[in-house]
C-alpha cells in the first residue's frame, strides 16, 4: 500500500460530491487528489388508479407512540399519493377478435420467434441484473427484458406456465421489488409460476414465496438467518503507515470522512445505517408475510431461531415441498398432460426475449413515450475503457435528451436512473439539459436501485420522481479530505521538494506538509461553497425552502420510502407506474396503448460487439494499464455515491473486508 500511494497518491482529494458509504473507496484514498462529497408499459392490460398501496408509515422507525400530527402527515401523503395512478395492472381476457387476431399474427411470425404451445416459459434469476436493455450478443440478464417476458408470457396462449429458477442475487433491493411485482402481476393471468430454489438467503427467498408454488432440493442451503450492513474505517491503518487525513465534513451524515480519520462508527453514521437496514428488513417481513399468510412476527420469530435445514421450511409452510430439479420437472409434465418418455416443451429466457410484443397485441397506439436509461457511474466523455451500458456518458446522454426535446412525435419521457453519482459537472449539464426537456413536455424520473448524489442531481430536474421503496437515494452533502504523506515519506527515505509561485498554489499539491492557516481556511470555504451550491439546487428543484432541505440533506442517504415522506420523491412504485404517470401527465387515457419508444437500445455494430468481448476475454492488461491511467490523470468535482454501501446494503454480504475494498476501488472507476 506504501509503494502504491507513494507513486500515484495525488496528494489532495479534489472537491466530490459523494453518497456516504460504510466503506471508504480506495479510489479516494490513492487517485482523487480533497473529496467534496457535495417497462414497460402495460399497453396491453387496464392500468388502475386506486390508491398506491405503501407498506411503511411516513416516519423512521419509532417506538413512541404515534401522534395525531403524525397521522395527519401521513393522511395527507396519502392524499398526495392519490394524485397519481398506480399502474397497478388488471389482467384483463381477449375477446374473439383479440384472440383472432393473434393467432394470426403468430401464424406469420418469423420462426425463431414461433414457441410450441402449451410450453413452460424458463427463466433463470442469478447474479447481477442490469437495468440496460441487452442485445442477443450479450449475457446476464436484463431488467426490462425480464419485465416484458412476464408481461408477453400472462397474455401469449402459447404459455402454459413459468417455471423460474431463483439462484443467489447480487443486484439491490430496487430491482428485486420490481421483479416481485411482475410475478405478482403475472399470477393474475391465472397461469401457474412454480418457483425454484438452490440458495435461500434473504433476497431469493422475498422472489421465491411470491410464486404460486415454491420448490427446493434436500440439499438446499437455508441462510434466513437476517440482514447485516458493516462500516469499515481507515484511519488506525493511516495512524500506522504515516498518513495524516485532514478532513473537513459538510453534513453530520457525511461519513466518507469519518471513515479516512475515524477507528470506529460516529452516532449519525450508526443512526443512518440503522434506519436503511430497519427499512429493508421491514419491508422484507411484510413481504413474506403476505405471500405465506403468516402473521409478521410468526416469520421474525422463524428468522431468529436460525434455521438451516431446509426441511423445517417445509415444516412451516414456507415453501410447498422439497424435490430435485427433474422431479419438479415431471410433475409440470403431468399437470400438462405430457408423457413421461417425453420431454417438457419449454421455451428459455433468451429465445422468449426476442418474442414481439406486437404479435401478441401487447403494443401499438399513436402515442409515443421515449425512455431514456441511465445506468451505471456517471463521465462527462467516453473514456478509452468505456463499454456501451456500462456507464452514463453525459455527451452521449444529453444528445439523447435534445432529441427528444426537439421532436414533437414524444408526448414525455421517462428518465430510468440506477447510478450512484459520478463527475459532479457531467450530472450538472444533465440536469440542465433534462429540465429543458421538462419545460416542454412531461418528463418522469423513475428510480431504480440506487439514484444517489449524482444520480438523485439528475433526478430532481424532473416533473415527477417515482422510486421504489428501497431505492437508495438523496445524499445531499459534502467531505472535503487531504492527505499529509510527511511521516510516510520520512519513513520511506523519500522527499519531494515542491517550488511554487501564487499563494495557494501548493494547496492541490503539496502532501508533504500540513496545511498552513491560511490555506485551510481556504480549504473549508471550498466544501462549504460545495453544499451549499448543491444543497440549493435541490431545494429550487423541489421547490422547497432551503432550511427545510438542509434537514434532509446533510449527506443522508434515504430509501425511497422515507425520501417520499420527506418531499425529496413524489411517489412510489417502479416503472409501470412512472408509465402511467407519464401518461396522466401527458393527458393520455390510462388504458390507452402507447408505443415506448427505447433511446437506450444496445448497439449491434461489430466494433462494440468485439469491444464488449474484448473487455471479457483479453481485457485484463488494458484494464490494469486504465486504472493507472486513472490513479494519475483523473481530474474534477465528483457527485458519487460510491459502491461499497450500496453493494452492502444490495446484498447479504459474507465478504472479506480487503476483497470489498478492491471491488469498491474497481466500481468506483467504471
Amino acid at each position: 500500500m506504501a509503494k502504491l500511494l507513494l507513486l500515484h497518491a495525488p496528494h489532495v482529494v479534489r472537491p466530490r460530491f459523494s453518497c456516504t458509504r460504510s466503506l471508504v473507496s480506495a479510489s479516494a484514498l490513492y487517485r482523487r487528489p480533497l473529496i467534496v462529497n457535495p417497462q414497460f408499459s402495460h399497453i396491453g392490460p387496464r392500468l388502475r388508479s386506486p390508491p398506491y398501496n405503501r407498506r411503511f408509515s411516513a416516519r423512521a422507525f419509532d417506538d413512541s407512540a404515534v401522534s395525531s400530527v403524525e397521522m395527519e402527515k401521513e393522511k395527507q401523503e396519502q392524499r398526495r399519493d392519490e394524485d397519481y395512478p398506480t399502474g397497478e395492472m388488471d389482467y384483463e381476457s381477449r375477446n374473439a377478435w383479440e384472440s383472432f387476431v393473434v393467432k394470426l399474427r403468430m401464424l406469420f411470425a418469423y420462426p425463431w420467434q414461433r414457441v410450441r404451445k402449451g410450453s413452460v416459459l424458463t427463466m433463470t434469476l442469478r447474479g447481477q441484473i442490469s437495468d440496460q436493455l441487452k442485445s442477443r450478443f450479450s449475457s446476464g440478464l436484463s431488467l426490462p427484458q425480464l419485465s416484458e417476458n412476464f408481461l408477453k408470457a400472462a397474455y401469449d396462449p402459447r404459455i402454459a406456465g413459468i417455471y423460474l429458477q431463483i439462484e443467489p442475487l447480487s443486484c439491490g433491493w430496487g430491482k428485486v421489488e420490481e421483479i416481485r411485482r411482475h410475478i405478482l402481476d403475472f399470477k393474475k393471468s391465472g397461469k401457474f409460476i412454480v418457483g425454484y430454489i438452490n440458495i435461500c438467503g434473504l433476497k431469493e427467498y422475498y422472489l421465491g414465496c411470491a410464486c404460486s408454488e415454491l420448490y427446493a432440493p434436500p440439499s438446499a442451503y437455508s441462510f434466513l438467518y437476517g440482514l447485516t450492513v458493516q462500516a469499515s474505517f481507515l484511519g488506525g491503518v493511516f495512524e500506522k503507515v504515516g498518513i495524516e487525513p485532514q478532513v473537513q465534513r459538510i453534513g453530520k451524515y457525511k461519513s466518507a470522512g469519518d471513515q479516512l480519520s475515524r477507528k470506529s462508527i460516529s452516532e449519525e453514521n450508526y443512526e443512518m445505517l440503522s434506519v436503511l437496514l430497519d427499512n429493508i428488513y421491514a419491508n422484507w417481513l411484510d413481504g413474506v408475510s403476505d405471500s405465506t399468510g403468516k402473521k409478521r412476527e410468526d416469520v421474525e420469530s422463524f428468522i431468529n431461531q436460525g434455521v438451516y435445514e431446509i426441511e423445517k421450511l417445509k415444516e412451516e409452510g414456507l415453501i410447498k415441498d422439497i424435490r430435485y430439479d427433474d422431479e419438479v420437472i415431471s410433475m409440470l409434465k403431468e399437470r400438462l398432460g405430457v408423457e413421461k418418455d417425453k420431454k417438457l416443451p419449454t421455451v428459455n429466457y433468451k429465445k422468449y426475449s426476442g418474442v414481439k410484443k406486437w404479435t401478441l397485441g401487447l403494443s401499438g397506439g399513436g402515442d409515443q413515450i421515449a425512455i431514456i436509461r441511465a445506468g451505471g457511474s456517471i463521465s462527462r466523455v467516453k473514456g478509452p475503457l468505456s463499454t456501451p451500458g456500462s456507464s452514463i456518458i453525459a455527451e452521449q446522454l444529453i444528445e439523447k435528451i435534445r432529441s427528444v426535446r426537439e421532436s414533437k412525435k414524444y408526448k414525455a419521457a421517462i428518465i430510468r436512473i440506477d447510478s450512484p453519482g459520478g463527475d459532479a459537472l457531467a450530472s450538472d449539464l444533465m440536469w440542465r439539459e433534462i429540465k429543458l426537456l421538462a419545460e416542454t413536455k412531461p418528463v418522469i424520473a423513475s428510480m431504480s436501485d440506487v439514484a444517489a448524489s449524482g444520480g438523485y442531481y439528475m433526478a430532481m430536474a424532473a416533473n415527477t420522481i417515482v422510486a421504489e421503496n428501497l431505492t437508495l437515494t438523496g445524499s445531499i452533502g459534502v467531505v472535503t479530505a487531504r492527505f499529509t504523506l510527511a511521516k510516510l515519506y520520512e519513513k520511506i527515505g523519500f522527499n519531494k521538494e515542491t517550488i511554487s509561485r501564487g499563494k495557494y498554489a501548493e494547496l492541490l499539491g503539496a502532501e508533504e506538509r500540513s496545511l498552513k492557516p491560511e490555506e485551510a481556511e481556504l480549504f473549508g470555504k471550498s466544501a462549504q461553497h460545495a453544499y451549499q451550491l448543491f444543497r440549493d439546487k435541490a431545494a429550487l428543484s423541489r421547490s422547497m425552502p432551503v432550511d427545510k432541505m438542509e434537514k434532509v440533506a446533510q449527506g443522508r442517504v434515504w430509501t425511497g420510502k422515507d425520501a417520499y415522506s420527506r418531499g425529496l420523491v413524489d411517489a412510489l412504485g417502479g416503472m409501470s407506474r412512472a408509465i402511467a404517470i407519464a401518461k396522466q401527465k401527458a393527458n393520455i387515457p390510462l388504458n390507452k396503448k402507447v408505443n415506448l419508444v427505447e433511446l437506450s437500445r444496445p448497439s449491434t455494430s461489430l466494433p462494440d460487439v468485439l469491444s464488449g468481448i474484448g473487455s471479457s476475454v483479453i481485457g485484463v492488461d488494458r484494464t490494469l494499464k486504465g486504472l493507472l491511467d486513472e490513479l494519475t490523470i483523473t481530474e474534477g468535482v465528483q457527485a458519487r455515491m460510491d459502491g461499497i454501501m450500496f453493494q452492502q446494503l444490495g446484498q447479504d454480504s459474507f465478504a472479506n473486508p480487503i476483497i470489498s475494498l478492491l471491488k469498491d476501488y474497481l466500481s468506483s472507476l467504471r
